[in-house]
C-alpha cells in the first residue's frame, strides 16, 4: 500500500527551478519530522532537508536555494528548488525524518542538464 506520493519532478536547465510535492497519509505526518531525501546514480540516498516543530535544516549544498514547507491541513510536503544545479540530479523521496523504511515511495526524478 503506497502511502507516500512524490510528484513535481522533471528536466530542468542548470539554474532553473521545479517544486516537489509530497502528498500523504495524515497519520505519517502528524506530529512527525518530515524530510526530503535524494539519490543520484551511483551513490547512497542522502538528507536533503528536513522540517519539524523546533524548525528546519537542510544539506549544505542546498542551504539558500532549498525552501521545505508543509501543509499540516493537506498532510504535504514541498521542495522549492531554486538555481538547480547539475550535481542536483537525482530520485527525491520524501519520509518521516528520521526515515521508516515501509514509508519509502517511487521517489520524483530531477534532472538538471548542464
Amino acid at each position: 500500500q503506497v502511502q507516500l506520493v512524490e510528484s513535481g519532478g522533471g528536466l530542468v536547465q542548470a539554474g532553473g527551478s521545479l517544486r516537489l510535492s509530497c502528498l500523504g497519509s495524515g497519520r505519517i505526518f502528524s506530529g512527525n519530522a518530515m524530510g526530503w531525501f535524494r539519490q543520484a546514480p551511483g551513490k547512497e540516498r542522502e538528507f536533503v532537508a528536513s522540517i519539524s516543530w523546533s524548525g528546519k535544516t537542510y544539506t549544505d549544498s542546498v542551504k539558500g536555494r532549498f525552501t521545505i514547507s508543509r501543509d499540516y491541513a493537506k498532510a504535504a510536503l514541498y521542495l522549492q528548488m531554486h538555481t538547480l544545479k547539475p550535481e542536483d540530479t537525482a530520485v527525491y523521496y520524501c519520509n518521516q525524518n528520521p526515515p521508516q523504511f515501509r514509508y519509502w515511495g517511487q521517489g520524483t526524478q530531477v534532472t538538471v542538464s548542464s
